[in-house]
């Protein structure tokens, strides 16, 4: 497991709260800005999202703030462009979510090099099956230092969950429900099963639970269940809210936390 992800995981059994939000939005050149104000409100772990076409796992929030930072010029070359120096300004666990096409096209190896050299802590690629990555990228995520972390469901048969638990080396996403991101149901009687029932397995690594986590509510009773939650719909919407950008995050982040 990368370090910044091991220091915090043993810091931090409980409560751990990560926000995703998609790089290049609402301005091109927010990325940073957003970091470090997460970071100056107390948030754990951030989840850069690096916007795709065809995100197929988002729903239309998150969907619709990727067709405006690609508009507004977000590639991958420039959001390593912006976060060169992100590590001479804090140390709080970055982790890169994204899709397959984009990277393919960047180049694996280029990617690994370049993530690592900023100080990416862990990658996210819902679209990349894991025998793929065990057979053709494993070695080269170890080589750069980065935790490659996979999504469960509660679809996800054990045996599965296992396989995922011994390839992985960061946390377990576990997907709260089999819908899109930004659905707010709230965690039912099914979703909490689920997590029960992966609490029993007593996985190696720590689960962190998404989709459907946007309130002080839905937060709490996810980390009743595993080591945090992520929220990312419900903090890019607070980031469309009128205002500066820094009111905006300092008072989304105090709705969950207080």
């Amino acid at each position: 497991m990368n370090n910044r992800l091991k220091t915090l995981f043993a810091a931090k059994q409980k409560g751990l709260l990560s926000v995703y939000f998609t790089a290049g939005f609402p301005a091109l050149n927010d990325t940073e800005e957003i970091i470090l104000e997460l970071e100056r409100n107390g948030v754990d772990l951030i989840e850069v999202g690096m916007p795709f076409s065809d995100p197929l796992a988002d729903g239309p929030t998150i969907q619709a703030s990727s067709a405006v930072a690609l508009k507004n010029g977000m590639t991958i070359t420039k959001l390593f462009e912006q976060l060169q120096h992100i590590r001479q300004k804090t140390q709080v666990p970055l982790v890169l979510m994204g899709y397959l096409n984009p990277v393919m096209q960047y180049g694996m190896e280029r990617f690994g090099r370049k993530a690592s050299e900023i100080g990416i802590d862990g990658v996210i690629l819902p679209d990349l099956p894991l025998h793929q990555y065990v057979e053709e990228y494993k070695e080269l995520f170890e080589r750069y230092n980065l935790s490659k972390i996979f999504l469960i469901t509660p679809q996800t048969p054990e045996q599965r969950i296992r396989e995922i638990d011994s390839q992985s080396n960061g946390f377990i996403y576990m997907v709260s429900s089999a819908s899109t991101t930004g659905k707010t149901v709230g965690l039912g009687e099914q979703s909490q099963a689920y997590f029960r029932r992966v609490a029993n397995m007593q996985l190696q690594n720590p689960g962190v639970i998404g989709f459907g986590i946007h309130d002080k509510e839905s937060f709490a009773s996810a980390c009743n269940h595993a080591s945090g939650a992520i929220i990312g719909s419900a903090f890019v919407k607070a980031l469309q809210q009128e205002g500066s950008l820094q009111k905006n995050i300092q008072s989304f982040i105090q709705s969950i936390r207080n």
